[in-house]
């Protein structure tokens, strides 16, 4: 069994990368570029497909290429190891496939059965998708590392099929951070307001966004 990264405050921790052994702050740039990296992915892949359906294959694919340089012998490849996360194990690593294959084809189910755009429910419902779509995800936990970075980005390809804009949850410095752990720890009891509420501020940022450029 492993633990998660999580190391206390003010800590240095080193990691073996495709760059040797390198310090958690020079990690953190390279995680930022993999985020870059993986968003550029998705942007192409909406490109291309105008209504992209998240898939087992894009899921890997998203993590291979968004860490996959950093860490070229785990990431892009189901964990095969147990681990413990916020405090709590995950799921078994052998019902990964087969929980994430569930997971694809009940987000487009749900997606199907989305309010029409014009109906008052529409942003609400959107958001609470969202919000169990990113609490599912972290808790089957797929890979050994960055499963919280791969959901949010993943949100993002949603809100594309949508026709939504992206949104940033931000969760980089130690308040941010600390604020969505809460909210998914809340989820985790079954009480998806935090999240939804984190998530729902993000979205009507972005649409303001939108709004502002349009005058």
């Amino acid at each position: 069994m492993i633990k998660s990264n999580t190391k206390p405050k003010g800590a240095t921790s080193y990691q073996d990368t495709a760059f040797g052994i390198i310090s958690r702050s020079k990690l953190l740039k390279l995680e930022l570029e993999g985020t870059k990296r993986g968003l550029e992915y998705l942007y192409d892949l909406v490109s291309k497909e105008k209504k992209p359906l998240i898939t087992p294959e894009k899921i890997i694919k998203l993590h291979e290429v968004s860490f996959g340089w950093i860490f070229p012998d785990w990431a892009g490849k189901y964990r095969t190891i147990q681990v413990v996360f916020s405090g709590k194990e995950a799921v078994e690593h052998y019902q990964v496939p087969e929980l994430v294959s569930n997971l694809c084809q009940d987000l487009n189910e749900r997606l199907f059965y989305l309010p029409k755009i014009d109906e008052d429910a529409y942003v609400a419902k959107v958001v609470s998708l969202l919000a169990w779509f990113q609490h599912r995800f972290v808790l089957i936990h797929p890979f050994k590392d960055y499963n919280g970075r791969t959901a949010r980005m993943l949100t993002s390809l949603i809100l594309f099929y949508l026709d939504l804009p992206p949104i940033e949850l931000k969760a980089e410095t130690e308040s941010d951070r600390k604020q969505y752990l809460k909210a998914m720890q809340k989820a985790d009891s079954g009480d998806y307001s935090f999240l939804e509420n984190l998530i729902g501020k993000a979205l009507i940022e972005s649409l303001n966004k939108i709004q502002k450029k349009k005058k």
